[in-house]
């Protein structure tokens, strides 16, 4: 049986071909595994029926996985948050629109984002408001309409001090909202900038 980390070579093929017959699925395989060993030789292992990555192979997958597991460590000190490196934003496989792809892109997708916007809390407590605003605004660029990312924004103005910058991020936001999908924010969101809100008007 092929050990952790090393698939066996039909997996591989009925994973990435499931359309296809077996044969077909396996000579494609071995069409890849040619042209992969010409581009990049001694990236993959190949023992028998099996496949692995070469000892010393990094991947963007494993690489993100190590950040969001460091990031939203609970035990970790605020000194130890860091940003994504920018190699870990981008799409699982761009251009692939296979069943599988596209649920681990979104499952990838969705653990980046909720990381984003631990990080950008932690900083924020951290008094690190500008790292804060730029991991809040990472989530932001990839899901406009997220609303969690968007509150994480006003978090952040808040706890600088800075209500106009706040309100500004707020309405923003309710407007984008309202014009893409005719709906207003939640109480959630509105509840964050209500103070903010009755002292602007008290100053004016």
């Amino acid at each position: 049986m092929p050990g952790a980390g090393r698939p066996a070579r039909t997996a591989v093929s009925g994973s990435l071909w499931p359309d296809v017959p077996e044969d077909r699925a396996q000579a494609n395989l071995r069409s890849a595994l040619w042209r992969l060993r010409r581009s990049a030789p001694g990236l993959v292992e190949v023992s028998g029926g099996t496949l692995r990555l070469a000892v010393g192979v990094r991947t963007d997958v494993r690489e993100l996985r190590t950040w969001v597991e460091r990031a939203c460590d609970p035990r970790a000190g605020g000194d130890r948050v860091t940003l994504p490196h920018p190699a870990l934003l981008g799409d699982l496989l761009p251009g692939w629109y296979d069943d599988w792809v596209l649920l681990e892109r979104d499952r990838l997708a969705q653990l980046r984002l909720r990381a984003l916007e631990t990080v950008a809390g932690r900083l924020a407590a951290a008094g690190r408001h500008g790292e804060a605003l730029q991991a809040a605004y990472l989530a932001i660029r990839s899901e406009p309409l997220r609303e969690s990312a968007h509150r994480t924004v006003v978090r952040v103005h808040l706890a600088e001090g800075n209500l106009a910058e706040a309100l500004r991020a707020h309405d923003v936001f309710r407007d984008l909202l309202r014009d893409e999908l005719g709906v207003p924010p939640t109480e959630q969101m509105t509840q964050l900038v209500r103070g903010a809100a009755r002292l602007r008007r008290a100053a004016s």
